[in-house]
C-alpha cells in the first residue's frame, strides 16, 4: 500500500528538545501480518513486509524506519549502488530491504543486523522480497565487540531507525556507533528516532559530545517533525 500523504499545517521550530516528557506513546500492537509498501510510488514494486510481535517489538513496523527509508530512496539512491551499508537494530528490515529493494544493484551486499530474537524475521522478509543476493541477516549486540564480517566490510553508510526506545540499551548502543566510526572514519550514520520520552533526548546529548551531528534536510521534515521524529547524520569529530 502507498503512504498516506495528508496534507498538515507547517511545522513549529524543528527543536526535539522543546517537546514534553512522554509526548508520544508507543504505537498500538497488532497482529502478525504482511504489508505491502512503495513510499509513495518511489519503489516500482512494493516492498513486502512481514510482521511479527512474538520475538519482540523490533517485529513491529516502527514509524522511524518509515522516514529512514524513504528519505534514503529519494535522497541517496544513486551513491548507495557503491557504498558498503550496515543496518543496526533493523528487526524486520524496513530500511536495509527498502534500500537494496530500491537500488537494483549493490556492489557489496547490504549487511542488516539485529539480535538473535529477530534473525528469522529478517531472514523471512529478506526471502519474501527475493533480495537473497543483495542483502544478508546477521546477529549483532550493541556494545559487543565487531564482528570479523563487520570488520571486513567497513562499513561507509550505516542505517540506524527506532534505535533509541530501551533507555539500558543507550550505552552499548553508543559504544557500537563509536567502534563503527573508529573503524571507518569516513563513515556516515543515518540516525532517526521518534522522541517518547526525556531519556532519548538524553542520549542525543551525549552523541553530541561524540559525533558530529547534522539535521537532515528531507521535503518531508514539516510533517514527521510534527510526530516528534527526528533525523541526523552522525559523523566522527
Amino acid at each position: 500500500m502507498s503512504e498516506n500523504g495528508r496534507s498538515r499545517s507547517s511545522s513549529p521550530e524543528f527543536n526535539p528538545l522543546a517537546f514534553d516528557e512522554g509526548f508520544t506513546p508507543l504505537p498500538e500492537y497488532k497482529p502478525a501480518g504482511t504489508t505491502a509498501l512503495d513510499f509513495s510510488g518511489l519503489l516500482d514494486e512494493p516492498l513486502k513486509l512481514h510482521e511479527d510481535l512474538t520475538s519482540g517489538c523490533g517485529g513491529q513496523l516502527w514509524p522511524a524506519g518509515l522516514v529512514l527509508a524513504k528519505h534514503m530512496l529519494r535522497y541517496h539512491r544513486d551513491e548507495l549502488n557503491h557504498a558498503r551499508i550496515l543496518e543496526l537494530g533493523a528487526g524486520g528490515g524496513i530500511v536495509g530491504l527498502t534500500v537494496a529493494k530500491g537500488c537494483g544493484t549493490l556492489d557489496t551486499p547490504l549487511l542488516m543486523t539485529d539480535q538473535a530474537e529477530m534473525e528469522s524475521l529478517m531472514q523471512h522478509n529478506i526471502a519474501l522480497n527475493g533480495l537473497e543476493d543483495r542483502v544478508q541477516g546477521k546477529i549483532l549486540n550493541w556494545g559487543e565487540p565487531l564482528s570479523q564480517e563487520v570488520v571486513d566490510l567497513k562499513p561507509d553508510t550505516i542505517l540506524a531507525a527506532d534505535c533509541v526506545y530501551f533507555e539500558p540499551a543507550f550505552p552499548l548502543l553508543m559504544q557500537t556507533l563509536k567502534d563503527l566510526l573508529a573503524l571507518n572514519p569516513s563513515a556516515t550514520v543515518y540516525f532517526c528516532f521518534k522522541k517518547r520520552r526525556r531519556a532519548d533526548m538524553q542520549f542525543l546529548k551525549t552523541a553530541r559530545k561524540n559525533f558530529t551531528l547534522t539535521e537532515v534536510k528531507d521535503e518531508d521534515r514539516p510533517i514527521f517533525s510534527r510526530e516528534g521524529l527526528f533525523l541526523y547524520t552522525f559523523t566522527r569529530k
